[in-house]
């Protein structure tokens, strides 16, 4: 009943914040959440944008390790052998997703999840292994590594289902003009399009597309990763680790390669871009890992992992984290501010 309930919740939650979100986010107020004045030039001051996007991917990344602290804990994984393996997982995945998308986009200020992913799924083994030789065993995580693996997946999904509402309020990951697609998709997303205000945001300055309907890619795919992330989470809770990894990797994998057909952003110049060869790569090294560790394991006991969310360090350890990529991915690089500050006379 327990995960039923779980389950239950956290369809409802995420319902709720879509909702919001999908109806939101895509508006010209809904970029900048506050201008912090730093130095004074003339009358006015020049000031850094606070985005709604760093505190959205904040909040995914937050829910995302929250989720994968509760899974592991009902396993009975201890809460500092799950900090450890997610403070050294963010320390390879979010410098890389960077270095990735500088490679792949020739930007510097801009980052890939999916590239984050990719790598991620070939470190994760090794550092499972390592771990497994190397730590002692009050620190090494005592899972076979489909349970882990699965994990990532299930909480990767999650992540990156609320994280693409972040995207929405930068408009970025934007789809393609609805006017442009052949008529028997233009029939399905004319009522679903969306429509992108303000200059600053990057439909408007990367193409021109602010005011104009586009296919709602980011919300699209929102969806299909929180039912990905929903129905792997029933999976591991079920105990059926190879299930759960494969059907969270795969289903999120296989509509990022899908998905960027209907995308109007530099992808790059070939037919098929990066970020697709990495997804579609991805699927085939999903399958064998499945291969390789598929092994039974006892099913997870969720009250016991929801307890651990709750113990003091997991709680610091969360706020912590929403800080860090806060700070990291809050702070607008592409966008500036003037302010100006007076005194409101009458209130004198």
């Amino acid at each position: 009943m327990e995960n039923i309930l779980f389950l239950a919740g956290m369809a409802l939650a995420i319902a709720m914040v879509y909702w919001w979100g999908f109806t939101r986010l895509s508006g010209e107020c809904w970029q900048v959440m506050a201008c912090v004045p730093r130095l004074k030039t003339g009358p006015h001051w020049e000031a850094v944008n606070l985005t709604w996007y760093g505190f959205l991917v904040a909040c995914a990344c937050a829910a995302g390790v929250g989720l994968m602290i509760v899974l592991l804990g009902a396993l009975g994984v201890p809460l500092k052998s799950t900090i450890i393996f997610c403070l050294i997982m963010l320390a390879i995945c979010l410098p890389g997703s960077r270095l990735i998308a500088r490679v792949v986009e020739g930007k510097r200020h801009t980052a890939t999840v999916g590239g984050a992913l990719f790598l991620g799924l070939l470190v994760a083994p090794i550092l499972l292994w390592v771990s497994e030789c190397i730590l002692p065993a009050r620190i090494a995580i005592q899972v076979p590594a489909i349970v882990i693996l699965a994990c990532m997946a299930v909480t990767y999904a999650l992540g990156e289902g609320l994280g693409r509402l972040a995207c929405i309020s930068f408009g970025c990951c934007y789809g393609r003009p609805v006017a442009s697609l052949p008529a028997w998709l233009r029939s399905i997303f004319e009522p679903l399009g969306v429509t992108f205000r303000g200059t600053t945001k990057k439909i408007a300055y990367a193409h021109g597309l602010d005011g104009v309907k586009v296919v709602p890619i980011q919300a699209v795919s929102a969806v299909i990763h929180a039912l990905a992330a929903l129905a792997g989470v029933w999976l591991f809770l079920m105990g059926a680790y190879g299930a759960a990894f494969l059907t969270a990797l795969v289903v999120t994998q296989v509509w990022r390669v899908a998905s960027e057909f209907l995308r109007a952003d530099y992808r790059g110049s070939a037919r098929l871009s990066a970020y697709q060869v990495m997804a579609a790569l991805a699927v085939v090294i999903a399958i064998v890992v499945v291969s390789i560790y598929d092994v039974p394991f006892r099913a997870p006991y969720l009250v016991d992992g929801l307890y651990m969310l709750w113990r003091p360090l997991a709680l610091l350890f969360l706020q912590v984290l929403w800080l860090t990529v806060f700070y990291f991915n809050g702070r607008s690089s592409v966008t500036g501010a003037q302010v100006s500050l007076h005194v409101v006379q009458e209130r004198i």
